[in-house]
């Protein structure tokens, strides 16, 4: 997330001459998740963004706090926090001793309530919440005051401290600022700064009864924390005089400022958090880190390494106007890295039995193969090539094309590192009439070598040793949705769900040292694609379970 073909964005631009005035002897920004829910790729460009400058800016002492804004016990859990500290942990960012919880500053929030109910800026309401929002009005219409609106200051303080004692049910009162009811922004229609909810929150337990909104507890946590440059996306922009409103008028430590960036949107993607949750909880796929999803711990079981996420947040930048990017360019990135990064191996997925029927029984040898051609220190391994071996079912066809370079009746074809091979009968399942095995024979003294005059081979192919090779589980992941706008479907976002987003094959046949690889290890399956030990369900050496992470290509490019 720093400079970018030597330009800085336009939040940088400003940090930038907010040093070099003097205006900030150092920054501190904040990522200020509400522990409501898993994080997602949306949310990674906001962290890459604010850790992303303390790290730029070390020289002079910057800093990036995490802090929960945890002000609605309703939908917050203690096992969202957890979630988002490893998030943020996996995606290579630390905040050090600077965690904070917005319900840590509770009493700070009242008091600044109580400052601003004396001096004439707030009032209890005890209207109902229908009678607010009707009264409230519409752009067009400005809003009506309401009848509780002139209440002494002495009353409201009073209201107010039986709203803390719990003298109210829900929906009774609210505290609201005495703004202005016919501006045309409607955030300062009076807005609501405290409600009353008897509900148990996960830090404070039962101690408090009523609870800052948002808008009202935001700012006075950044003026707490003395955070300089308060950075958040756009939605937030008609929030802004609200925001200045409240820090101008409590007694705060600090001014700091927002800024507004334009947040990140996919296609083929819902970005939701209340839509994810939905999916979650109506069983349209097995949990918050469901590979399919775009929450960071889903994208981290698929095997997403956390280089290209953040390489990805560099690559699309920042700006003031929303748009939609191409997932394509996540994939991009991913591929990019696994390319340099994962080591090769061998799997198949499909199996087809191949005898070499001129290969002495019981005789075995190993064939060297590179572990990544593009990184010459990741050395070689050993896989061991025998008298049977598989192929993928595709790899062969009994009345191939002309362009097929791969084997067929009278064919030749590599298995990649070893020999070539040539096929001269094949064996049919006599109640399906499939091939079941086909039969060859390979051509001594060609391991690296070029075919002997007279034999056409054009193509090589992965295969695994029968006597040799794991049995493994592969997960095929695609897009779960079709539609590029998933919201838009006019039968609602489910309605664009990809019943084949997910294929579990359960024959795939492995060459024998992905048995050894931990959880989260990804390599790539020649000719197949990039894949990734499954963090939950893998057992090395026992059950191996294995993600697609990424195609080798973007199939989804022939789509369009």
């Amino acid at each position: 997330m720093s400079k970018k073909e030597g330009k800085l964005d336009f939040i940088r631009e400003i940090i930038k001459d907010d040093i070099a005035s003097k205006k900030h002897e150092s920054i501190i920004t904040r990522f200020p998740p509400e522990p409501n829910g898993f994080l997602h790729i949306g949310h990674a460009k906001a962290i890459c963004l604010n850790f992303g400058l303390a790290q730029e800016y070390a020289q002079i002492d910057a800093k990036c706090h995490l802090r929960f804004d945890d002000t609605n016990p309703v939908k917050e859990e203690a096992r969202y926090v957890d979630s988002i500290k490893e998030d943020i942990s996996w995606l290579g960012f630390d905040w050090g001793e600077n965690l904070y919880f917005a319900s840590n500053y509770f009493d700070f929030f009242y008091e600044c309530a109580q400052h601003l109910i004396k001096n004439g800026l707030a009032y209890v309401d005890t209207q109902t919440g229908d009678e607010i929002r009707q009264n409230r009005g519409n752009v067009q219409t400005p809003g009506t005051h309401s009848p509780f609106r002139d209440r002494p200051a002495e009353e409201s303080l009073e209201l107010f401290a039986k709203m803390k004692a719990g003298d109210f049910a829900d929906g009774e009162a609210v505290l609201r600022a005495k703004i202005d009811m016919s501006s045309s922004n409607m955030n300062m229609r009076d807005p609501i700064l405290y409600r009353v909810l008897h509900t148990e929150h996960h830090n404070t337990g039962g101690d408090w009864c009523i609870y800052p909104m948002y808008d009202f507890a935001h700012p006075l946590e950044d003026a707490h924390e003395h955070i300089t440059h308060s950075l958040c996306s756009l939605e937030f922009e008609n929030h802004r005089p609200l925001y200045d409103w409240v820090v101008e008028n409590c007694p705060t430590p600090s001014k700091p400022r927002q800024i507004e960036f334009a947040r990140l949107n996919l296609n083929y993607t819902v970005m939701s958090k209340r839509k994810l949750l939905e999916l979650v909880e109506d069983g349209l796929v097995s949990g918050w880190d469901d590979p399919r999803l775009p929450t960071l711990s889903g994208l981290r079981r698929r095997g997403y390494p956390a280089a290209s996420i953040r390489s990805f947040c560099q690559r699309i930048g920042m700006t003031k106007y929303n748009g939609i990017t191409d997932v394509a360019l996540l994939e991009y990135e991913v591929r990019n890295e696994l390319n340099a990064s994962a080591p090769r191996r061998m799997a198949v997925l499909d199996p087809l039995k191949v005898v070499i029927t001129n290969w002495e029984k019981g005789h075995s040898e190993e064939m060297e193969l590179p572990n990544n051609p593009n990184d010459k220190e990741a050395g070689t391994r050993k896989v061991t090539l025998g008298r049977e071996v598989w192929i993928e079912r595709d790899d062969f066809m009994i009345d191939p094309p002309k362009k097929f370079f791969r084997l067929g009746p009278g064919r030749s074809v590599r298995l990649r590192g070893g020999y070539i091979i040539t096929c001269h009968a094949m064996v049919k399942c006599e109640s399906t009439g499939e091939v079941s095995e086909i039969h060859c024979e390979y051509i001594p003294d060609t391991v690296g070598k070029n075919a002997p005059e007279g034999i056409k081979c054009k193509a090589a192919i992965h295969w695994v040793s029968v006597e040799h090779g794991l049995d493994a589980e592969v997960r095929q992941y695609d897009r779960l949705f079709l539609d590029e706008n998933p919201d838009a479907h006019e039968d609602g976002f489910k309605a664009a769900i990809n019943g084949d987003s997910l294929k579990v094959i359960s024959t795939a046949k492995v060459e024998p040292s992905l048995g050894e690889f931990p959880a989260e290890a990804s390599c790539q399956f020649e000719r197949l694609g990039y894949y990734c030990t499954d963090r939950v369900d893998h057992t090395p050496a026992e059950k191996l379970v294995f993600n697609l992470t990424v195609s080798l290509k973007d199939s989804w490019a022939k789509k369009k």
